[in-house]
C-alpha cells in the first residue's frame, strides 16, 4: 500500500489521530476507511525456495490436493525430497509456534510430494520454445532446480554432471534412511519427462570450449561441495583415516566398507552426524563424535544431533585429535578462552577407535573455472552479483555450493529458481525486476482468540533397534486425514480466508460478499469508518487507512 503507514501493534491506531479510541458509528464525516490487503506470512518469508506455503496449505484445506501440488511446484519441483531433508526454517518462523506449536509444514509438503509420486502427476509442458540453449554444470539441487525453471520458461537445457546418476549430494551425501533413492529418482524422472537432457559421467574441464561446442547461450554453474577438507593426523596406518564425503558416497553406491567395532568421527556438522549414524548401521558398536568446540557451538542442526544421540552415537565435546596409534587415538582436552575460542590445555586422553572419519567440512570443486579470464573467486567459491547471480564473465551464472552461502538443499533449490529467472531476463536483454514484497505479519497483529488449541500431528518413527538393522526410512508420512488436519492448523496469517467475520460484524451492512473464493468488498457509501471489521479480523487482512489515501 503506497503511502500507508502500517501500525506496529495490532491495536495501535495512532496513525489516525482523533479516532484512535472511536467505537461504533464515527459520525457524518468519515476520516478513515477499511481496506482489504494481503500481508506476507512469515512462513513464506522464511522459505529459501520462495514457496507460497500459505496458498498450498489453503488448497489442501479446500480439498484440492492436485492444485496444492501444482502451486507448490511452481517454486520447488521436489516436494517429496524437501519434505524429508529440508530443515524447515518456515516452521521456525511460523506464527503458530508462539500460540501452541508450529504447523508441521514439512510433513504436509512430503505428503503432497508422495501423493504426486503415487499418482504419477507430471509437470505441465512449457507453452513456448525460446530457441535458446542453456548449459547447467552440476546435477545437484541447485542445478536441477535451475534446469526445471529454465525448461518451464521455454529454454532448452542440458545438465552436465560428473556422477553416474543425477542428484549430487542428495544421492551421494544424504543417507537412504533420510532420503530413499526411489523418492529421489521419482522426482528427477519428471525433469526427464519435461525435456531436460542429462549428460552423466561428463565432468567439465574446459567450460568455454564446451559452451561453444554445444552452442549454449548461457551457463549456470552449480557444482557441489564434494571435496573434503583434510587435516594431517599422525598415524601408523593411514588406511584407518577416511574422509566423510568419500565414506558416505561409497555407502550410497552400495559398498559396505569395513570400519571395525569402534569409530570416531572428527567434526561437528551435519555430515559428521550422518557419518556417525551410518557407521552404527554398518555394525560399529561404538560411534563417537569428536568436536573441538562446545555443543552450543556445533554447526549441526539440533534435530540431526538428537537423531544421532537417539541411535547411540556418543558426543565428545571440547576435544581435538592429535595422533592415532594402532588401537586408539590421542585427543587433547580443549577449553574456551575469554573470547569463547577453543584453545588447547596441554592435557590429553586416550580414545579407542578402529577408524577415524574426517568430517571437517567440504569445498566446492571450482578449479575448472580458474582458467576463465576475468572470473573472480573467494577461496573455493565464485564471486557473483547477489542480485543476478552472474559471475564477472557475462553469460556465466553460478549458485548453490559454488557461491558464498549456507549449503543446504533448500538454499540450493532457491538459487536455481532465482538464477533461472535472471538468466531468462538476460537472454531476453531485459532487466529482471523482482516483485515488491508485502510487510510480514506478526502474531501480535492478529486476533488469536479466533483460533483453538490444536496439537501438532507427529510423525511415527521406526524403533531404534529396528532401524539399526538396515538403511530403511526412519520417519513415516502423514495420512490423508492427518495432512488435512495439519493444513487446517495454518492461521492464514495476513490473508483473508473468508471467515465471514467482517460480513457479520458490520453494523451498516457495508461489507459485500462476492462469492466463494472471491472474498469481499466494501460499500463506502454505507461505511462509516467505525473499524468494527478491522477489530475483529482474525488474520489482519483489513487495515484502516486515512480517507483519501486509496
Amino acid at each position: 500500500l503506497k503511502g500507508v503507514t502500517m501500525p506496529s501493534e495490532r491495536k495501535d491506531m495512532t496513525v489516525l489521530p482523533d479516532l484512535s479510541q472511536a467505537e461504533g458509528r464515527v459520525g457524518p464525516v468519515r476520516s478513515r476507511k477499511p481496506v482489504y490487503l494481503d500481508m506476507l506470512p512469515p512462513c513464506n518469508a522464511g522459505c529459501p525456495a520462495g514457496e507460497n506455503i500459505q496458498e498450498w496449505l489453503r488448497l489442501i484445506k479446500a480439498g484440492n490436493a492436485v492444485a496444492a501440488w501444482r502451486q507448490l511446484v511452481k517454486d520447488n519441483p521436489f516436494p517429496a525430497i524437501h519434505g524429508r531433508v529440508c530443515y524447515h526454517p518456515c516452521e521456525t518462523a511460523c506464527n503458530r509456534g508462539d500460540l501452541d506449536s508450529a504447523v508441521s509444514i514439512h510433513s504436509v509438503e512430503r505428503y503432497l510430494g508422495d501423493l504426486a509420486l503415487t499418482n504419477n502427476w507430471q509437470f505441465p509442458k512449457p507453452r513456448r520454445r525460446s530457441g535458446r540453449r542453456v548449459m547447467v554444470v552440476g546435477a545437484g539441487p541447485s542445478g536441477l532446480s535451475a534446469a526445471y525453471h529454465l525448461t518451464r520458461l521455454g529454454h532448452e537445457v542440458e545438465v552436465f554432471d560428473a556422477g553416474d546418476l543425477p542428484g549430487g549430494m542428495m544421492r551421494y551425501g544424504i543417507p537412504e534412511y533420510r532420503l530413499p533413492r526411489d523418492v529421489l529418482d521419482g522426482e528427477i524422472a519428471r525433469l526427464v519427462e519435461l525435456g531436460v537432457v542429462f549428460r552423466q559421467n561428463t565432468p567439465i574441464k574446459d567450460l568455454l570450449g564446451q559452451q561453444a561446442e554445444g552452442n549454449f547461450d548461457a551457463v549456470f554453474v552449480a557444482v557441489g561441495a564434494h571435496i573434503s577438507k583434510r587435516v594431517d593426523i599422525p598415524s601408523t596406518d593411514a588406511s584407518r583415516v577416511v574422509d566423510a564425503v568419500s565414506f558416505l558416497r561409497d555407502v550410497a553406491s552400495g559398498e559396505r566398507p569395513v570400519i571395525g567395532r569402534k569409530v570416531a568421527v572428527y567434526g561437528g556438522g551435519n555430515t559428521a552426524m550422518d557419518a556417525a549414524r551410518v557407521a552404527r548401521r554398518l555394525g560399529a558398536e561404538e560411534s563417537v563424535v569428536v568436536y573441538r568446540r562446545t555443543e552450543q557451538q556445533m554447526p549441526a542442526h539440533e534435530e540431526e544431533k538428537e537423531g544421532a544421540v537417539a541411535e547411540g552415537v556418543k558426543m565428545n565435546w571440547l576435544r581435538t585429535i592429535t595422533s592415532m596409534d594402532e588401537a586408539d587415538l590421542t585427543v587433547e582436552i580443549m577449553e574456551l578462552d575469554e573470547n569463547g575460542k577453543a584453545v588447547g590445555t596441554g592435557r590429553y586422553e586416550k580414545l579407542a577407535a578402529d577408524t577415524v572419519i574426517l568430517a571437517l567440512g567440504q569445498r566446492a570443486d571450482t578449479d575448472f573455472l580458474h582458467a576463465i579470464p576475468g572470473m573472480s573467486f573467494h577461496d573455493d567459491v565464485v564471486d557473483v552479483d547477489p542480485t543476478t547471480l552472474m559471475t564477472a564473465v557475462p553469460g556465466i551464472f553460478a549458485g548453490g555450493d559454488a557461491v558464498p552461502s549456507d549449503r543446504t538443499v533448500t538454499i540450493g533449490v532457491g538459487h536455481g529458481k532465482k538464477a533461472a529467472h535472471r538468466i531468462d531476463a538476460w537472454l531476453n536483454l531485459e532487466e529482471y525486476v523482482a516483485r515488491p514484497k508485502n510487510p510480514v505479519v506478526g502474531l501480535d497483529q492478529m486476533n488469536v482468540w479466533y483460533f483453538g488449541d490444536h496439537a501438532r500431528r507427529q510423525h511415527e518413527e521406526t524403533a531404534i533397534a529396528e532401524r539399526m538393522e538396515d538403511f530403511g526410512e526412519i520417519v513415516s508420512g502423514l495420512s490423508d486425514a492427518e495432512a488435512e488436519f495439519e493444513a487446517r492448523r495454518c492461521l492464514s496469517c495476513g490473508n483473508c480466508f473468508e471467515c465471514d467475520g467482517c460480513f457479520g460484524a458490520c453494523p451498516e451492512d457495508a461489507v459485500i460478499k462476492l462469492g466463494k473464493g472471491n472474498r469481499y468488498r466494501f460499500d463506502y457509501e454505507l461505511c462509516t469508518g467505525c473499524a468494527t471489521c478491522y477489530e475483529q479480523c482474525p488474520v489482519h487482512a483489513i487495515e484502516m487507512i486515512q480517507e483519501g489515501l486509496r
